[in-house]
């Protein structure tokens, strides 16, 4: 009989529906507050467990644990959950990815209201019985631009309501099409450097990645507009928190409204004792109809994986049958890291993909290969990305995806080609195996070659004249970097070519730029992609995830 332990206070409505799953057999037990040996005994006393953010559920807590099978998380972040040690052990980590969006973005926008009004300040004055009208001065939103960085779920939302306050919404989304940003009513700007200096307001609504960390800080302050005001109730850290204290004492920044900070619990912080703060102890998905949807949800999650072995909403692993995933696990990797390469050949939003498969490839599940193209082109701008949401992500963000196959054999065995329009250019990549699981590149924006998939690439287009190579040799041997494997490939003799270098370091800018700086050199991009072997999450866990969904028909781990 499967038992579930419930790590965090939830909501009425979650509970009842875990009452009532007592008729398939399913128990419950709540214990709430539990850390160190307390909660690695509870976790190992259950087969799975529902929390919020309250919990830390690290890789100590779950040593040694052989029973537990599927954690939820009631709410979008999993940010207290160590997926990797998760992964590791075949647990299946899901989320409730819609159920806080309206009343996130309805924070957000409280946050912008009170800020621009001068509520808490005002409200505090009047408490201590004084009656200083001039001194709260607003401002008005009508006619102000909002510029809103992450245009998901929530951003969106966001967008609607800054519209109908006659707002002008301008924004940044690496992945949403121009069409829709159009259609949401949204001017789409290419960077976030570019637009900080038109915005009146700022809100950021996008997961923590190496990307958006100090997304604002202290270079930013002087593109800024004076006196902006910014919003955050998406994650502590796209702020730089020092940058903001600098940018409200020099008069750059306006005002400043956080929801989140950087290390939470915070209740210490420079920005507690300044004017024009307002600061709230994170309760973007605090309101009770977030709280009763992500717990029905999280519950529903639950019981469905009990009941049937549905996995929706994973953030780690895929509901796939061991046999079929067997079948396309090498070109699952291939086309994964085709997705990082061209995801990093050009920094324009994407606008569509069209994924071609020609020979054995084509009469196996090419639907999971395409999904794994899409979770590796968007894998450095969203959290949690895999193959079960992947496709999802792109089609929202109005990106189109088309897939083609034919059976008969080209060059290769098996060729999967990928066409990628990003702004006005068209990139085009194309892999193979070599065995089962040896991913190789063997065509690259229209030119032949074989290069490998992995590590430190430098991808450089040049005229096709004598002594290119020896100068590309010679520059970044003379700044150290290490050639471990060479390629180049062309169409005509003295033409446009293409070449992809393998290196033993990531080149510095200095030495990209002598690159550069050769005769007959026209571009140069670096390209970072993982180790030979190393494969993403949510491929690691795929068959062990399905294990661990049969546990009820008695399959164990």
């Amino acid at each position: 009989m499967p038992s579930i332990i419930v790590l965090d206070t939830l909501s009425p409505d979650g509970l009842a529906l875990l009452d009532a799953a007592a008729a398939a057999g399913i128990t419950y037990d709540v214990c709430t507050g539990l850390s160190g040996d307390a909660l690695r005994q509870a976790l190992a006393s259950h087969d799975g467990a529902i929390c919020r953010s309250g919990v830390k559920i690290t890789a100590d807590a779950l040593a040694g644990n052989h029973r537990l099978k599927a954690i939820v998380r009631a709410g979008v972040g999993t940010d207290n959950i160590d997926k990797d040690a998760a992964t590791r052990q075949g647990i299946v980590v899901m989320n409730t990815p819609a159920g806080n969006t309206v009343s996130t973005a309805e924070h957000a926008f409280a946050l912008i209201l009170a800020l621009s009004r001068n509520v808490a300040a005002a409200d505090a004055s009047l408490r201590d019985h004084r009656w200083d009208r001039n001194k709260f001065m607003g401002v008005q939103l009508a006619g102000k631009t909002l510029g809103i960085v992450g245009l998901g779920r929530i951003g969106q939302a966001v967008a609607k309501r800054a519209r109908a306050f006659d707002m002008q919404v301008i924004g940044y989304d690496p992945f949403l099409s121009p069409e829709r940003a159009a259609e949401l009513g949204i001017e789409l700007f290419e960077t976030v450097r570019g637009m900080l200096p038109e915005v009146d307001y700022l809100t950021v609504h996008t997961p923590l990645t190496d990307e958006t960390r100090h997304l604002v800080g202290r270079p930013e302050l002087a593109l800024l507009k004076r006196g902006v005001r910014l919003v955050n109730c998406a994650r502590g850290g796209i702020y730089d928190e020092q940058a903001l204290v600098e940018g409200l004492q020099s008069g750059v920044i306006g005002g400043v409204a956080l929801d989140v900070f950087e290390k939470e619990p915070c209740t210490e912080s420079p920005l507690f004792g300044m004017p024009n703060v307002l600061v709230t102890p994170h309760l973007g998905a605090s309101t009770e109809e977030a709280q009763s949807q992500v717990a029905v949800e999280g519950v529903g999650l639950l019981v469905d994986f009990f009941s049937t072995g549905t996995i929706r909403h994973s953030v780690n692993s895929s509901a796939v049958d061991p046999a079929v995933l067997e079948g396309v696990r090498g070109f699952l990797d291939l086309a994964w890291r085709l997705g990082l390469l061209l995801a990093q050949l050009d920094e324009a939003q994407p606008r569509s993909c069209s994924i071609a498969y020609r020979g054995e490839v084509a009469g196996r599940n090419t639907k999971l290969v395409t999904a794994a193209f899409a979770a590796g082109l968007l894998e450095s701008a969203f959290d949690d990305v895999n193959i079960v949401n992947a496709e999802m992500l792109l089609r929202e963000r109005g990106i189109d995806l088309v897939e083609q196959s034919r059976t008969d054999p080209g060059a290769f065995s098996s060729v999967v080609a990928v066409d990628l329009v990003a702004g006005d250019q068209v990139h085009r990549a194309a892999g193979t195996l070599f065995g089962h699981a040896m991913p190789r590149l063997v065509q690259l924006e229209g030119h032949r070659l074989e290069a490998y998939l992995d590590g430190i690439l430098l991808v450089f287009t040049h005229q096709d004249v004598p002594g290119i190579i020896g100068r590309v040799g010679t520059a970044f041997g003379a700044m150290g970097v290490n050639i471990g494997q060479m390629t180049v490939g062309r169409t005509t003799p003295g033409g446009d070519a293409i070449g992809v270098l393998n290196l033993d370091q990531e080149p510095s800018p200095e030495a990209i730029a002598a690159v550069l700086a050769c005769p007959g050199i026209r571009s140069a991009k670096v390209v970072k992609l993982p180790s030979a072997g190393q494969v993403p999450n949510w491929l690691a866990v795929s068959a062990a995830g399905v294990r661990a969904a049969r546990g009820p028909q008695g399959a164990g781990r």
